[in-house]
C-alpha cells in the first residue's frame, strides 16, 4: 500500500491538522523524512502553506490544534509543537503548548528544527550553560521576587514548559503559582 493510501486510511480522508476534507496531500514532515506514514501526514492545502512560511498565519485557523494535538500520531504531534510554538505569543496557544505531552523521542524529533531557525536566531542558555529549547523544565536556583504578582517563586520549584522569548537570550516565560511570569535565564537550571 503506497504512503498516500496509508495515509488516507489513517486519517479517514481528512486533515490530520484541521479535518478538512478537500485538496488534502502528502507532507513529509522534516528534517529528514524517508517518506513513510509514521513519517508524514496528510494535510490540506489551507495548513500546508502556514507550516513552513510563517508570515501570513490565520491564527484563528490553528485553533483546530486544541483537538488534534492529541493525536496518537508522532508526526502529527511534531507538527502541533512546532506550529505552537510558532504561534507562542498568544495566551491560548501557549496554554495549549503547556499541556502537550510528548514521549522523549518525539520531543526530540520535534525540536530538531526550531520553527524559529535562521542565522540570527537567540541561543538561550541556563545557568550552567545548557541550551535551552521550548518545551523544556527548569527548576529554579534561588527564590524570586515576582514583581507585581505578590508572592516569592521559591528555589527549586520547577517550571515546565517554558516559551523562549525570541529577541532575549535572557529571557524565558514559564507559569509558576498558576501566573505566567517572565524568568532570567542565570536563574534557571534545565531538568533532563
Amino acid at each position: 500500500m503506497s504512503t498516500e493510501a496509508t495515509l488516507i486510511r489513517r486519517s479517514e480522508n481528512k486533515c490530520e491538522l484541521c479535518n478538512n476534507i478537500s485538496n488534502l496531500s502528502v507532507y513529509e514532515v522534516p528534517p529528514s523524512s524517508d517518506g513513510s506514514a509514521e513519517q508524514c501526514i496528510l494535510i490540506c492545502d489551507i495548513c500546508l502553506p502556514q507550516i513552513d512560511v510563517h508570515d501570513n498565519l490565520d491564527i484563528n485557523h490553528w485553533r483546530c490544534l486544541n483537538d488534534t494535538m492529541w493525536s496518537e500520531v508522532a508526526a502529527v504531534q511534531v507538527v502541533a509543537f512546532r506550529m505552537l510554538t510558532v504561534l507562542n505569543d498568544h495566551s491560548w496557544a501557549r496554554a495549549l503548548l503547556e499541556n502537550l505531552y510528548l514521549e522523549d523521542d518525539t520531543q526530540k524529533w520535534a525540536q530538531l528544527i526550531s520553527p524559529s531557525t535562521s542565522e540570527d536566531h537567540v541561543i538561550h542558555k541556563d545557568s550552567n550553560g545548557a541550551v535551552l529549547s521550548s518545551g523544556d523544565t527548569v527548576s529554579l536556583i534561588k527564590d524570586l521576587n515576582v514583581k507585581g504578582g505578590g508572592f516569592t517563586a521559591k528555589r527549586g520549584e520547577m517550571v515546565r514548559n517554558i516559551s523562549l522569548v525570541a529577541d532575549n537570550a535572557d529571557h524565558i516565560e514559564g507559569k509558576v503559582s498558576g501566573q505566567h511570569i517572565v524568568i532570567l535565564t542565570k536563574f534557571v537550571k534545565k531538568m533532563n
